[in-house]
């Protein structure tokens, strides 16, 4: 049941090389139900090559005459997304930060859904959903995470991850190390980015893993999950993008074994691939043949490369030093009204 919202909403949106993105994400912004008097949108172009800035101006501009609350930056020092988010947090003025990307669509009640849980006139407990994590106070909720879905496509491997629910919030939530939210649909309280440090800049992958676990590890925040918060991504069409996605997975395994520990996936044994592919040919193969269905067909192979590419994205990567780094957020000062930033990492 949604609830009449008065809290005031960052979107923070990095892009880089999305010209072509770009029109449906402003569709989708423009669709939002909240209040557009509390939001304001910042679209951060990340060092483009195409003509992403010039489209963002153009954006811009109309956004004026349709009294849209628009607003476009640029991250030109370092070419990040997490940098990105940097730059945003850093001009935001709202109290709660909502987090999504530029190849993401949206959905009307998107923002909606999502900020509901830091409504503190909410019962938060009485959600239903067996994922979520009891809250007994919405003041101290540090972020809220919403559910991450599939544009509709014809595609067989984009309708393979679809099924294989990829980038679905209900696998990062359920990490065996710590829950954690991706911000491809991730809201945060500003707060928190003064308490434990913005995104580590320099680190290309696993940054939201790491934003999180700091949060809910280093002060006694709690998370949500907002699974009626949709966002819709379009999935890897290619198998060497799809690869590429998974030895990412890979990279991201390894640096996150570095800053926090978790352990690091363990090589699939031989025995584990001749058992798989045996079943996959003697029974599953004949019975999607029956079915004439590619996806059936094709599942368990194409399931056993990405096993394989995120073990091989372990391999011969190294967490860089500056990757460590976390820049501070400080509280604004009053004389100053503006929050004041600090480069000294936390650690």
């Amino acid at each position: 049941m949604q609830t009449s919202l008065t809290i005031a909403v960052s979107v923070i949106i990095p892009i880089y090389n999305g010209q072509s993105d770009l029109p449906d994400l402003l569709r989708s912004l423009y669709a939002q139900t909240y209040d557009r008097h509390l939001v304001e949108y910042l679209i951060i172009d990340n060092c483009s090559q195409d003509n992403t800035w010039n489209a963002l101006q153009q954006a811009e501009i109309q956004a004026h005459f349709d009294r849209f609350p628009l607003k476009i930056l640029q991250e030109s020092k370092i070419q990040g997304s997490y940098a990105a988010r940097n730059q945003g947090i850093r001009v935001a003025t709202a109290e709660i930060l909502a987090f999504t990307d530029a190849d993401c669509r949206p959905e009307p009640d998107w923002l909606m859904n999502l900020i509901q849980p830091f409504n503190s006139n909410l019962s938060i407990n009485s959600d239903p959903n067996p994922i979520n994590n009891p809250v007994n106070n919405p003041a101290n909720l540090g972020w809220v995470a919403g559910e991450v879905s599939a544009l509709p496509s014809k595609n067989w491997l984009e309708r393979y991850a679809d099924r294989a629910e990829t980038l679905s919030q209900k696998h990062t939530l359920a990490n065996s190390f710590s829950p954690y939210g991706q911000t491809a649909n991730l809201a945060v309280r500003k707060l928190c980015f003064s308490e434990v440090g913005l995104f580590r800049p320099y680190l290309t992958t696993g940054g939201d893993a790491d934003q999180c676990w700091r949060i809910l590890r280093e002060t006694d925040r709690q998370w949500q999950f907002a699974a009626t918060a949709v966002v819709r991504h379009r999935h890897r069409s290619t198998l060497k993008e799809l690869m590429s996605q998974w030895q990412r997975y890979g990279r991201s395994n390894r640096f996150l074994h570095d800053l926090h520990g978790i352990e690091l996936m363990k090589c699939p044994k031989l025995s584990y691939y001749v058992y798989r592919l045996s079943r996959w040919l003697l029974k599953e193969l004949p019975i999607a043949v029956v079915k004439w269905n590619l996806l059936d067909a094709l599942s368990t192979p194409v399931g056993l490369l990405c096993l394989r590419s995120r073990w091989r994205g372990q391999l011969n990567v190294t967490l860089p030093d500056s990757a460590r780094e976390i820049p501070v957020l400080a509280v604004p000062q009053p004389e100053y009204g503006e929050p004041q930033i600090s480069s000294k990492p936390l650690r």
